[in-house]
């Protein structure tokens, strides 16, 4: 069975998009969309990438437009740091989990992101 090799990219709707893909780029490092398809776009390292559906109810790392999205991080001190160090509310989920540790914050338009630094 032919099966997708990794996400190709991550869709969304904004209020102010190019606001929302500087404030993403400045504090997360994350490479807004290119302008021309011969630039360069934004490389994430291989990792483990979970794909799951959740239901409506609580409990989940989904906000309140119906999604969220996690991202891999080297250090979560390190981020949460950096991130609090600019006014950016991050809580980090002090409860341990075996297979890392997490953190919780929104973007400025209200959507989950979630911080993992896998075990």
């Amino acid at each position: 069975m032919e099966r997708v090799e990794g996400i190709g990219g991550f869709f969304f709707t904004a209020s102010d998009p190019e606001a929302l893909a500087s404030w993403y780029a400045e504090h997360l490092g994350i490479d807004p969309p290119p302008s021309s398809y011969d630039a360069q776009v934004w490389t994430q390292r291989a990792g483990p990438t979970v794909f799951a559906p959740f239901g409506r109810g609580g409990g989940s790392p989904v906000g309140r437009g119906g999604w969220g999205i996690n991202f891999r991080v080297g250090d979560l001190d390190a981020m949460v740091a950096q991130l609090r160090y600019v006014g950016i509310a991050v809580e980090v989920d002090h409860e341990p989990h075996p297979n890392g540790r997490f953190a919780q914050l929104l973007d400025p338009e209200g959507n989950a992101v979630q911080l993992w630094q896998p075990a």
